[in-house]
């Protein structure tokens, strides 16, 4: 049995051709020859185009359909049959026909012939017409008139970027909140700080939490410094950015029409050439997830420190107890929220050099890994916005803290002579250290049995409370 005969489903076939020849593909199939040369070819993953792409691709292919019907470069019916598929390939309805392998051509090309031969087959379907009959819509000619692969996937990255970080913004903002007032909640529980991960002076819970609410703030705002430069779209560049054949009105129309549809700002781009060659906008969007990601991964390991024991480790916090934490150990349980949160946080940073090394790969006037980038900012976008809203209400929400074990540490750390080194100098200082330490007395221990100071300034001088700064 020859391997074409192999590879048919039980479905049936149908054939189509391009310019290559014929090709065989499921009956049931609204995708293209095109399509299917590029599904035997990229045979390598289970990654597919992610569904922000597809909904972005609708998108696009909608406006340019309407924009060409009011130019007069496509029929008002075609159009019409065009901009009813599109409706539905933005809903979401058509996703499964979507099979290319992310590991393809790097410019996207097949995705582009996947979304217009899609498009065509389904708007002929709604005008009579069989699929792969390629009339009286043909997938070239009338889907994607006036365009490129090369101007419509990178407009489709931004597009499909854009709408994604719209999404994250709010979780961000909720994380932040949900973390600041957990930093007014333990204004007043009064812990021990560490630095080196050794025994520092003291602090507040509060100060602690208010450190990480900053961080998810100050990412906040680099994600949203990011966003005018995903908002420049390459429509109208075509194949390198000169604009051949396409009418000069046709982007900055379908643009206007895209921003109506999605609330934002969209515009062409500065410089065309500049929006086909490079992928600087998805660099420096992952760079900000990045930091992001460095960010949740330091809060998720902190707050596991902080949890640790809970009677053998600092205990400082209690976690929300979710699940039992092991299958040997009764009453085991284990921080799965922050180690979700910081496997997530560590998985996008390796998403973040990937888009980094990608966004170099533009020989001359073209980048050639777009589906890649497309996938991976994508994704991280995707996973930080759950991954934010989890751990917002699975964890932050529900974290308590345990003013006695935090008491009992400060008492117990040598760096509470601290202050005492502007009393009596660093040298004595350092000594009642030290013997408290070879003791395994309290530093206020040391200072009773040596009468340095009476009692009351023995109080004054190690009141936690004094050494939290102005403000608290």
């Amino acid at each position: 049995m020859s391997e074409e005969k192999k590879r048919e489903p039980a479905e049936g076939c149908r054939s189509e051709s391009d310019t290559m020849g014929q090709v065989r593909l499921p009956a049931w199939a609204y995708w293209g020859a095109q399509t299917q040369r590029a599904v035997e070819n990229f045979a390598v993953s289970d990654k597919r185009i992610p569904a922000g792409m597809i909904e972005a691709l609708g998108l696009i292919k909608r406006c340019c359909a309407e924009v060409n019907s009011e130019l007069g470069l496509l029929e008002p019916e075609s159009a019409g049959a065009i901009v009813r598929a599109a409706d539905e390939l933005i809903a979401g309805r058509w996703n499964a026909h979507f099979p290319i392998d992310v590991f393809q051509t790097g410019s996207g090309t097949s995705w582009n012939m996947n979304a217009n031969e899609l498009l065509a087959n389904r708007a002929n379907e709604l005008l009579g017409s069989e699929l792969g009959s390629k009339k009286p819509v043909h997938p070239n000619d009338h889907v994607n008139r006036g365009q490129s692969s090369n101007d419509v996937i990178p407009a489709a990255i931004h597009v499909a970027d854009r709408l994604a970080a719209e999404r994250l913004r709010p979780e961000l903002a909720a994380l932040a909140e949900a973390l600041e007032a957990k930093a007014a909640e333990f204004r007043d529980v009064l812990k021990l700080g560490r630095t080196h991960l050794q025994d520092a002076v003291p602090m507040s819970l509060g100060q602690e939490f208010s450190g990480y609410a900053a961080q998810i703030r100050h990412g906040l705002r680099r994600l949203e410094g990011c966003l005018p430069r995903l908002e420049e779209l390459a429509l109208g560049a075509t194949a390198i950015g000169t604009g051949l054949n396409a009418h000069p009105e046709l982007a900055p129309r379908v643009i206007e029409r895209i921003c109506r549809r999605t609330g934002l700002p969209f515009r062409q781009a500065d410089n065309l050439f500049e929006a086909l060659a490079c992928r600087d906008a998805q660099a420096e969007l992952m760079a900000a997830l990045d930091v992001l990601a460095g960010s949740l991964l330091k809060i998720a390991t902190d707050l596991r420190l902080l949890a640790g024991g809970p009677r053998a480790g600092f205990g400082e916090i209690v976690l929300p107890s979710l699940q039992p934490g092991s299958s040997i150990m009764p009453g085991k349980v284990n921080p799965v929220i922050p180690e979700m949160v910081a496997q997530a946080a560590v998985y996008v940073k390796g998403q973040a050099l990937s888009v980094s090394l990608a966004a170099g790969q533009g020989p001359l006037e073209l980048n050639m890994m777009m589906p890649l980038i497309a996938f991976e900012t994508l994704d991280s976008l995707a996973l930080l916005t759950e991954t934010c809203r989890v751990f917002r209400e699975r964890c932050i929400a529900g974290v308590q803290a345990d003013p006695e074990r935090c008491a009992h540490w400060i008492e117990w750390s040598l760096a509470l002579v601290t202050p005492l080194a502007n009393r009596l100098g660093y040298d004595k200082a350092a000594a009642i250290a030290y013997q408290a330490f070879k003791e395994k007395k309290t530093v206020r221990q040391v200072l009773l049995e040596r009468k340095l100071l009476s009692p009351e300034e023995i109080e004054k001088v190690l009141d936690p409370r004094s050494m939290l700064g102005p403000g608290w």
